[in-house]
């Protein structure tokens, strides 16, 4: 029986967006069970505040419950699931993972099938001309920062991850697309490094599959769609991959 993996991204669930819970639900009980593994390569949430925000009484805790029940199912069901974390759910951890039944995995992990060498990324990582994001992102992924950040209560972490919500886009209206798109020597660096054959990644919101002669290899780096009014999955088996635009 042929394996099939789906990958997704970029879907930022929020209150703000009811239409995504809505595509995501339709995706993991119409599509999702077409597959036997499912990795989501970060930002699955718009913000995420710690794994004690799913129980809590704030806006976007209902998504959150919503949202593991769904992956829940999927893997109690159906198959493995696999979680990244983005720079907006960054803080996913333990209890999360428990809850919803996901692997969490690192900030690039390789996967060795269909006589392919695949590596997975969020791709923020790549971004590297945009030193700002790399500054903070260097701030808010130190262990320190988050044992402390967590120790505060959730109201005080809502004022901050607002307030820095607000200097971020402030900062992103100065910025050029290109500074905030990947840097090419950054993805030939990880794609040679990893001796990849395939690089998927999201982030950018710039979906496209784009091929690549790294010496001596043929390479391609596939670039997932971020969700809006619809969603989006890179189905991909033996016989080779296809991208898939949906709505509900």
């Amino acid at each position: 029986m042929t394996l099939v993996l789906h990958f997704i991204s970029d879907l930022h669930l929020c209150h703000q967006q009811p239409q995504l819970l809505k595509l995501f639900k339709h995706y993991m009980q119409e599509i999702a069970p077409t597959s036997d593994q499912l990795y989501i390569l970060g930002d699955l949430f718009e913000v995420w505040l710690g794994d004690d925000a799913v129980n809590a009484n704030l806006p976007d805790s209902d998504i959150y419950q919503q949202s593991i029940q769904l992956i829940r199912d999927y893997s109690d069901n159906q198959g493995d699931v696999f979680v990244m974390h983005g720079n907006r759910d960054f803080l996913l951890a333990t209890d999360f993972a428990k809850q919803s039944g996901a692997s969490l995995l690192p900030e690039v992990y390789i996967l060795e099938l269909f006589n392919k060498k695949i590596g997975l990324m969020h791709g923020d990582s790549l971004c590297t001309d945009d030193t700002d994001y790399q500054a903070f992102k260097t701030m808010v992924r130190d262990p320190i920062w988050q044992q402390d950040f967590l120790k505060l209560d959730l109201d005080k972490r809502v004022q901050i991850a607002s307030a820095l919500r607000q200097q971020s886009q402030q900062q992103q209206k100065q910025k050029t697309m290109t500074i905030m798109d990947v840097n090419t020597d950054a993805v030939i660096n990880i794609m040679q490094t990893e001796q990849l054959d395939i690089l998927i990644h999201g982030h950018t919101h710039r979906q496209k599959t784009h091929s690549l002669k790294i010496s001596p290899k043929n390479v391609q780096r596939i670039v997932l769609s971020d969700w809006n009014q619809q969603g989006f999955y890179l189905a991909m088996d033996e016989q080779g991959f296809s991208e898939n635009y949906f709505n509900c």
